[in-house]
């Protein structure tokens, strides 16, 4: 049985946080690959300077390139809409029969798991992962494994608030993210 892990989100942009994150739990767990899958994000939600979805899985493939063991998963994408991991995860899972999942999340997302749509289904299809972040509890009664991982206070939101003020994000995001980003002028770039 291969051992898959998922880490989802925005990616709106990814940064070098998502890829240190997914790293530390491909490392600790001895996974096969871990795959980033950036969720569909409704029209009404974008910004005019925001990424496109296109932007956003584009930047996820530039960001993951370089490392054979991630890959990119674009069933939310192409599904469009929104995106509920019980209804992604029960598809994942018929899909690929012969795979273990295990969906990576963050302190903040820990937070709020009891709330998460059909969760008790959810837990019986995944195992879920849970990398603390700062200012964040990463707490909750269902069974989350914890891996330690360096703490690094890093969020799209900042990225997206420096790339705008013409400030630097070198070490913040992959060299080929920053580029695409400038070059496309997303979030207020000229």
């Amino acid at each position: 049985m291969r051992k898959i892990g998922l880490l989802g989100g925005t990616f709106n942009p990814p940064h070098n946080g998502h890829l240190m994150m997914a790293n530390e739990v491909y490392d600790a767990l001895g996974l096969d690959e871990v795959r980033f899958m950036p969720n569909a994000i409704p029209p009404h939600k974008l910004t005019p300077d925001d990424a496109t979805t296109a932007d956003r899985k584009k930047m996820t493939e530039l960001s993951i390139n370089p490392y054979t063991h991630f890959k990119l998963e674009p069933y939310e994408i192409e599904s469009g809409g929104i995106s509920y991991t019980y209804e992604t995860m029960k598809n994942l899972t018929t899909r690929e029969p012969d795979c273990e999942f295990y969906f990576i999340i963050g302190g903040d997302m820990i937070d709020m798991l009891d709330s998460w749509y059909k969760i008790d289904e959810l837990m019986e299809l995944v195992k879920f992962v849970g990398v603390n972040r700062p200012h964040t509890k990463a707490e909750t009664t269902l069974p989350v494994q914890m891996i330690a991982a360096p703490l690094i206070d890093l969020s799209s939101t900042l990225i997206r608030e420096r790339m705008q003020a013409d400030r630097t994000v070198t070490f913040l995001v992959p060299t080929e993210v920053e580029q695409y980003i400038r070059e496309e002028g997303l979030y207020g770039t000229q």
